[in-house]
């Protein structure tokens, strides 16, 4: 059933309660009045009937003309009982005696009676219980028939009101729809003037909206940029396959073509290896964090890269530094910023290691080129390259990798001058408390 016929028999349902409870309320009233009015009819007229009979004599025996019908008869009658209880006067017919000889009202074979004493005897008033059950009656039928127009009216008003008040919901899937099928992110919905939950409903999809593009715009250009890096080995390593097929070729071009087709494909495995870290990170991979000596990582991993480029000098300065971490995270994270430092690196790579204000703190710095302060912000973005000078064979994405895993280890990375002059990258993660 849609939302909107629910919302409206929830509204019609609401009104029936309301209705029922308010008849039932009005009946138990009405039916308290109607009996104390005809309590006070009964007695009103034996009081009359008491005074006219004691301003004159005790009345003889006698019969009203046309007496009335108890059996038909709804109107008040008065019958005159002597002292003995003999009747001695009654407008109706039969003669209803009362079965107890003490004043006061009591109900007796359908008829209420109201008994009342004089000199001369007693006064007896009496009516049919059907008169006010006839009135309860036709006021339980005016509250019937009242009541279905009041529910007609209430289930339009609030088929109305469903209707009106999810319009903006309509319009939100309508648009939702049309965007899923044009992939238009740059649409938004007109903001509305209200302060009410559906101008926080506009405002909100609006912002996913907005969201949504950046993210579509992000990934557009990183399938682009990871085809155009993936590309350039590719076509090298087809090159070079087509050369080495050829039989007319030196060994010394041979054995050069194969050294290219053997660094490319080591450089389009570090690509896809880094791709897929980005692609579990973007969905939703988390590092499970376990204590890990930092200063033994660092160690270890600096005694690797020395080994790995020997070309170039590394500076080692660490001290104890325990941290909750991944270690194969870690080691990673050490590797691309001695990767990047070693890339620009003229002759020498310093790593220092030391504890500040809760932080483990771990700067790599270079004596290269440098970054500039403008790029320092988006050197994290994938793909990105600082300028000419640190530009090389490299896909731009340690970097965005590094940031991942320092924020999996509830960190902070950022970009620097070394004290040489080149760059420094500073990772702080949080320290155990043991350290």
């Amino acid at each position: 059933m849609p939302l909107r016929a629910r919302l409206a028999l929830f509204g019609a349902g609401v009104v029936a309660l309301a209705l029922v409870v308010f008849g039932l309320l009005l009946y138990a009233l009405l039916s308290r009045g109607v009996s104390t009015n005809q309590d006070d009819a009964l007695k009103t007229r034996a009081q009359q009937a008491v005074a006219s009979l004691t301003s004159s004599l005790p009345p003889a025996p006698s019969q009203p003309v046309a007496p009335a019908d108890l059996r038909t008869s709804t109107e008040v009658f008065v019958e005159v009982f002597d002292p003995g209880w003999q009747v001695l006067y009654s407008t109706v017919e039969p003669v209803i005696a009362p079965n107890s000889h003490a004043a006061g009202f009591r109900t007796q074979g359908g008829f209420r009676l109201y008994a009342v004493g004089f000199s001369g005897g007693y006064v007896v008033t009496g009516q049919s219980t059907k008169v006010p059950q006839s009135n309860l009656s036709g006021i339980v039928v005016f509250l019937v028939v009242s009541a279905v127009p009041a529910l007609l009216a209430a289930l339009i008003a609030s088929w109305l009101v469903a209707g009106r008040a999810l319009r903006p919901l309509n319009m939100v899937a309508t648009t939702a729809e049309e965007i899923g099928r044009t992939h238009d992110f740059g649409r938004r919905l007109p903001p509305q003037t209200s302060r009410d939950e559906v101008a926080r409903l506009t405002a909100s999809f609006n912002g996913m909206l907005g969201r949504l593009g950046d993210a579509f715009d992000s990934q557009r250009r990183f399938v682009a940029d990871a085809s155009h890096e993936l590309r350039t080995p590719l076509t090298t390593i087809q090159g070079n396959a087509g050369l080495l097929a050829s039989r007319d070729v030196s060994l010394e071009v041979r054995q050069a073509a194969i050294a290219d087709v053997v660094q490319e494909s080591a450089r389009m495995s570090r690509l896809i290896d880094r791709l897929l870290t980005l692609a579990r990170a973007d969905a939703g991979l988390e590092l499970r964090l376990v204590p890990v000596d930092l200063d033994a990582v660092v160690a270890e991993v600096c005694r690797q890269a020395a080994v790995a480029h020997p070309a170039q000098e590394i500076e080692v300065d660490k001290d104890r530094a325990r941290v909750d971490g991944d270690e194969d995270a870690l080691r990673q994270l050490l590797w691309i910023l001695l990767d990047n430092a070693f890339r620009f690196a003229k002759t020498k790579v310093a790593v220092r290691l030391w504890s500040e204000g809760g932080w483990a703190r771990l700067a790599v710095a270079d004596d290269g080129p440098g970054i500039p302060a403008e790029q320092r912000e988006r050197v994290f973005e994938r793909f990105y390259r600082a300028d000419a000078s640190r530009t090389g064979s490299h896909a731009g994405l340690g970097l965005s990798i590094a940031m991942w895993i320092v924020e999996q280890h509830h960190g902070r990375i950022v970009v620097g001058t070394g004290i040489r002059g080149g760059a420094a990258l500073l990772v702080d993660l949080p320290l155990l408390p043991d350290s």
